[in-house]
């Protein structure tokens, strides 16, 4: 079944001098979310205010969202993202981008 049953949404908060750089993470993202079961799609928008970045991904069920948390596959596409944190840390700067998941049941379409 096509049907969307289940998103999770990533807030994504960035320091205005590494928008670029997230950008250009996911234009050149390796597509580990692409082959794991239950994803159905992403969006990445991109806020015309200067807000929050939005990361929506529809799923089958939430089951396989936790799935894909807790996999290899999770580590592996966040892993350029996240180093640049942890080198932003041991430099003593604050974190370039901040995120916050919030996930929902599909109720009606």
């Amino acid at each position: 079944m096509n049907e969307k049953k289940f998103v999770a949404i990533n807030y994504i908060s960035c320091k205005d001098h590494y928008k670029p750089r997230f950008e250009e993470l996911f234009a050149t993202r390796k597509g580990a979310i692409d082959m794991m079961p239950g994803f159905q799609f992403m969006e990445v928008l991109k806020p015309k205010d200067g807000s929050e970045y939005l990361i929506v991904s529809h799923w089958e069920n939430e089951d396989a969202f936790q799935q894909w948390t807790k996999s290899e596959a999770f580590l592996e596409g966040h892993k350029r993202g996240f180093e640049d944190i942890k080198l932003a840390k041991e430099r003593g700067e604050e974190a370039p981008m901040s995120s916050s998941f919030k996930i929902y049941d599909v109720i009606a379409k």
